[in-house]
């Protein structure tokens, strides 16, 4: 991108970049002859009138339950100097760029925007789950890529909260600036080819897919058209990308495959060594791997003969071993060397909701509430069983698991059975079949309710027990996001305190 087409580090849309990026849409300007078309430049396209500011282009999206073209004059009223549409709008002071669809102009716009941006090192994440602790493992390595350039400014664009469909997407890519060198972009999934749709526009120079568990199981009718799905992150890759696969998962061999269908250079990552001896030890791999309540160490290696550095992650659970392993050879993958990889991985944190913690008079709360899975709910109770104290594992349900909710709520029940875990309480619809599952398997110790309102009583008599004897428990806190279970924390830290 040249000086000139960038003004403080932003890039500059002019009225023939639009036309240039919208042209398989037909795109056609109106009412541009009588503008002033040299100042019809701007830095940001925007789609959400609440954000308008004066010299903005508006883009009029269209969802099925709103209409953007409803809001175009209000936002040319807070300033916007053109309005990106499918349906012109009458007696409008400002040009109009005509589109076929503006959700695809949407895409349109992002895709021609990366391609603005050659050097750019992108690394594109799938998977069923533990993408977001990944994505902030990886922004803490290129955060010492930073401090080793002394950059004062953040070289790193990196998706922000659940940013990860065909709308935040390209909503992220659009804010690509002159600075950034790296870009760590999730890409999510409800419905086969989505994933397909912002990898295109995405064209990663590494693309990962890190697991293939049970997340929206029920949309998709089953693991293997997940895995399907997922793999569609591999078809932009050409000679020069790399595809990361899963060493330990069940699709290994599938999404190595399909990997290799669009490039020769395919990582894998695992800490469960099948054959050290053979070919199937990993590209990035663990040895001496050590868990504890608090944290994990182990050997990082990279290649049977490479690089070998040691990592303190300051996050429990084999699981999150895993995800700094996927991070690793991602960020290996982009050039970046095992030195600084370990010191990103030693400085690490959880966001919130992603096992965060914090003191409830002796006792401690794990709060793990931001979303779950069948895998994710396993790995949290593996956490929870690390734990000293009386263990508490208070549940909400899985979403979006379709016909299979009853018998994956009653599997994830009997696998908490087999755990250190000394009390389940389960809150929702499908809280009888986990307690059906645990009580199969011999644990007694599991109640189901069906609000958080009636489980809150139950987890207050333990807690007010175990105060009388002074014994200190950790209480473990997840579900589903439609769940919203940090609501119960935040009533039992209101009731207590």
């Amino acid at each position: 991108m040249s000086q000139s087409q960038s003004q403080n580090g932003l890039f500059i849309w002019t009225p023939e970049q639009l036309l240039a990026a919208t042209a398989q849409l037909n795109g056609e300007w109106i009412g541009l002859e009588a503008a002033d078309s040299p100042s019809l430049n701007a830095t940001r396209i925007i789609t959400d009138t609440r954000k308008i500011e004066a010299g903005d282009i508006f883009l009029a999206i269209v969802g099925e339950n709103f209409d953007g073209h409803s809001f175009v004059k209000a936002a040319v009223e807070k300033g916007a100097i053109a309005a990106i549409v499918s349906q012109p709008v009458e007696d409008l002071r400002v040009p109009q760029l005509k589109v076929e669809d503006t959700r695809l102009a949407f895409g349109q716009i992002a895709a021609y925007r990366r391609q603005q941006h050659p050097n750019l090192k992108v690394i594109a994440l799938t998977g069923s789950s533990g993408k977001t602790t990944v994505k902030e493992m990886l922004r803490h390595i290129f955060t010492q890529v930073e401090a080793a350039h002394s950059s004062e400014q953040s070289t790193t664009l990196v998706t922000r909260g659940n940013l990860n469909n065909d709308f935040g997407v390209p909503m992220m890519l659009l804010e690509l600036e002159q600075q950034h060198r790296y870009a760590v972009l999730e890409l999510g999934a409800n419905h086969v080819g989505e994933i397909a749709y912002t990898a295109a526009m995405v064209k990663p120079d590494v693309a990962c897919i890190l697991n293939i568990g049970t997340a929206h199981l029920g949309e998709f009718g089953g693991r293997d058209n997940i895995a399907k799905t997922k793999a569609e992150i591999y078809q932009p890759l050409t000679e020069a990308s790399t595809a990361v696969v899963p060493f330990d998962d069940d699709y290994t061999q599938q999404l190595t495959t399909a990997a290799k269908t669009y490039t020769p250079n395919v990582s894998l990552f695992g800490w469960r060594q099948l054959d050290e001896k053979g070919n199937s030890l990993p590209g990035v791999y663990a040895t001496e791997v050590e868990t504890t309540a608090l944290q994990s160490h182990f050997k990082l290696h990279f290649g049977k003969q490479a690089a070998e550095v040691e990592v303190t992650l300051p996050m429990s659970g084999e699981h999150n071993v895993s995800n700094a392993l996927a991070a690793a050879a991602c960020a290996y993958a982009a050039g970046i060397n095992p030195e600084t990889i370990a010191a990103g991985l030693n400085q690490a944190t959880s966001s919130k909701g992603r096992l965060g913690r914090q003191a409830l008079g002796i006792h401690q709360i794990i709060d793990d509430t931001y979303n779950a899975n069948p895998n994710s709910m396993r790995a949290a109770a593996d956490v929870l069983a690390a734990q000293a104290g009386y263990k508490i594992l208070v549940l909400g349900d899985i979403g979006e698991l379709g016909e299979a909710s009853s018998d994956e709520h009653n599997k994830l029940g009997q696998a908490i059975a087999d755990k250190s875990v000394d009390v389940l309480l389960c809150a929702g619809e499908f809280a009888k079949d986990m307690v059906v599952g645990a009580k199969s398997q011999g644990m007694q110790q599991a109640y189901e309710f069906a609000t958080k309102a009636e489980l809150l009583p139950k987890l207050q008599a333990i807690l007010a027990e175990k105060n009388e004897q002074q014994q200190p428990c950790t209480l473990l806190f997840k579900g589903s996001r439609s769940t919203t279970m940090e609501t119960l924390i935040d009533d039992l830290l209101s009731t207590e305190g």
